[in-house]
């Protein structure tokens, strides 16, 4: 037995949705505002820093700067011991990260020569 089928099938080609583009638009903002606060909201809310690490108010600025060029340092070994594991864009991104961290530790060295002028 042989049964007529079209190819394609035939549909009925009206969606049960009304595709009124108002509506999806009005839900698509609403969506993104309840999702993604406006930069109004962003900069009404008051901000409260976080007290999971602090520095001590007390503390020198010659010892935050000493304590800052010594991580450079060794963000800057860090970043060269990976750099030997790599190849291609991935190893040229890293170098670039170098050359950022070395930069960052040359101006951090030249604040701390105007802290404390070397003799």
């Amino acid at each position: 037995m042989f049964k007529v089928t079209p190819n394609p099938p035939d549909t009925d080609p009206t969606s049960p949705y009304d595709p009124d583009s108002n509506k999806l638009n009005e839900a698509a903002e609403r969506a993104l505002d309840f999702h993604f606060p406006s930069t109004a909201d962003i900069k009404a809310t008051p901000r409260t820093p976080s007290t999971l690490f602090t520095v001590n108010p007390d503390t020198t600025t010659e010892t935050l700067m000493v304590y800052l060029v010594e991580t450079l340092a060794s963000v800057d070994v860090m970043v060269h011991q990976l750099v030997d594991h790599l190849e291609g864009g991935d190893r040229n991104a890293l170098l670039g990260i170098s050359n950022s961290v070395m930069l960052a530790e040359i101006t951090a060295n030249r604040v701390l020569d105007q802290i404390d002028p070397p003799e």
